[in-house]
């Protein structure tokens, strides 16, 4: 039995895989770089271990520290969470190698899945729909203008070990192929280590859903639904949504047995995701598998009523699935928003800070998945992701009011975040009526940038204002032998009342 387990991981995803474990008995290992000593995650867990120097090379990334430091506290298996070292095949390799279990699917098939250009080929021989494009790597400019010209443009270049946007070029004439080939092949080198490309065909205005899959030791497979992911900036999902508005009952039934035939055409152990592309004709085709938990599994687990954290641990410690497809059911509505410190309205620039006021949104229906307090840095080193919010409601309006409410009560001062832009999304009409794809950010520029004026609502004000007050009360009336430094104003001040101007 699995009776203690290492998180090779921090912030929120952390915390959320030691919470699982502490409701199963499991004890928690916690691993930090010297940047997150204060973390919330190095708190909460039984044991913790500083594996080095803040820039994660050095530590989050470092197999043999984090193998080191599994062997030192006798763990018995590791949770990758997502991110960092979750979809290494060697870090796999090296956990079985030690007798160490890896709480995800085994280094073959993280192989055969992370790179693009395999996967399609067995997505294929399981005779699940791929994007028209090549099944080989691409060896100069001059084959791509030639693949390009086959199968006729607008296409994607992009990289075949690659992820989370980078390493991908959107081209729409045959001149520009060879700077895009070039530019893909240069960042793939550079961000995977690996600079082989393909092509496929751009399917236009797609819809980005996926499937969340779960497979045993024992063959057995099911699909636990599919999420809406198409509100992305430069291929990034900003907000989640499950399930999809625009997927029918008929089509999710499809999508959800082609789910099933990709993971089980690669003998698929695990928490994993399928991802698709689906046209305006709801024509779907496999895009990519991510071999891990995603960042987005909360709003399946309302949906469904499952913890996936548990099961991954479960049926990483040899267990089968306590299920069976027909008993998975989807129930009501659910939604995730990312909170972010990060300046939207300077070109989404990451905006690391100290967190000064911090008030989270409460009530039926709210969920928060966070590892920050009042006083936290948020560090520059890492993804300025600060939680996520994710609410449930029995139909998908009233998860839409619920989050419009959420969002109207999260206040984070000390620093700048992307709650304004959150809630201008939310607002959009071709959000709320669930008729959007990939380009609707895009498409809603306009719509999403702030109004000139209007850069503080008016409750953030009033709130200011009245503690502003509060404080200036408090200076005048302080006792005589009070600390200037440790007054509640110069505390205030050092959370982001600077130069006239407090961030909220």
């Amino acid at each position: 039995m699995i009776r203690k387990i290492l998180i090779a991981n921090r912030g929120e995803i952390a915390i959320r895989v030691m919470r699982a474990c502490y409701e199963m008995g499991i004890r928690s290992v916690a691993v930090y770089s010297e940047a997150d000593r204060t973390s919330r995650h190095v708190l909460y867990a039984n044991e913790a271990e500083c594996i080095g120097p803040a820039p994660s090379s050095e530590s989050y990334l470092c197999i043999d520290k984090i193998i080191e430091a599994a062997k030192k506290h006798k763990v018995d298996a590791i949770h990758p969470g997502y991110g960092f070292l979750s979809e290494n095949a060697e870090f796999a390799r090296r956990c079985e190698e030690e007798g160490i279990i890896f709480i995800g699917p085994n280094p073959q098939t993280m192989i055969d899945m992370g790179d693009k250009i395999q996967a399609r080929r067995h997505m294929i021989a399981a005779g699940v729909p791929v994007v028209p494009g090549t099944q080989d790597q691409l060896n100069s400019p001059e084959e791509a203008i030639g693949v390009c010209k086959t199968i006729g443009f607008p296409v994607m270049i992009k990289a075949s070990m690659g992820g989370g946007g980078k390493g991908m070029r959107l081209v729409h004439r045959a001149e520009d192929v060879v700077e895009a080939y070039n530019a893909c092949k240069s960042e793939a080198l550079s961000g995977f280590g690996d600079d082989t490309v393909y092509i496929e065909k751009f399917v236009e205005g797609p819809h980005h859903i996926e499937f969340q899959i779960m497979g045993d030791k024992y063959g057995n497979v099911v699909h636990l639904g599919d999420r809406e992911c198409s509100v992305q900036r430069r291929h990034q999902k900003v907000v989640e949504e499950s399930p999809s508005p625009f997927v029918d009952p008929e089509l999710r039934q499809q999508m959800g047995a082609a789910a099933v035939a990709a993971a089980k055409a690669v003998g698929y152990v695990g928490a994993g995701t399928i991802e698709f592309l689906v046209d305006k004709y709801k024509h779907f085709y496999f895009l990519e598998m991510n071999t891990r938990l995603q960042v987005e599994h909360p709003i399946t687990e309302e949906v469904v009523g499952l913890d996936l954290v548990k099961l991954q641990i479960q049926v990483a410690d040899g267990q089968p699935l306590p299920f069976k497809q027909e008993d998975i059911k989807q129930r009501g509505h659910a939604i995730e928003c990312r909170i972010c410190a990060e300046d939207t309205d300077n070109n989404f620039r990451p905006a690391p800070g100290t967190i000064g006021l911090l008030v989270e949104p409460h009530g039926p229906g709210i969920r928060i998945d966070s590892a920050v307090y009042p006083g936290y840095e948020i560090p520059m080193y890492y993804d300025p992701m600060i939680g996520k919010l994710i609410v449930w409601a029995t139909t998908r309006e009233y998860a839409i009011e619920r989050m419009r409410r959420a969002l109207y009560e999260y206040k984070v001062a000390g620093l700048v975040t992307n709650i304004r832009y959150l809630r201008r999304i939310i607002d959009v009409p071709q959000f709320k009526e669930g008729c959007y794809d990939t380009s609707f950010i895009e498409v809603n520029q306009e719509r999403l940038r702030p109004r000139p004026g209007f850069k503080n609502d008016s409750e953030d004000i009033a709130i200011i204002a009245a503690y502003i007050d509060y404080l200036m009360n408090y200076e005048e009336n302080k006792p005589d032998d009070a600390s200037a430094n440790s007054s509640a104003l110069n505390r205030w001040r050092s959370f982001g009342l600077q130069k006239g101007v407090l961030r909220v």
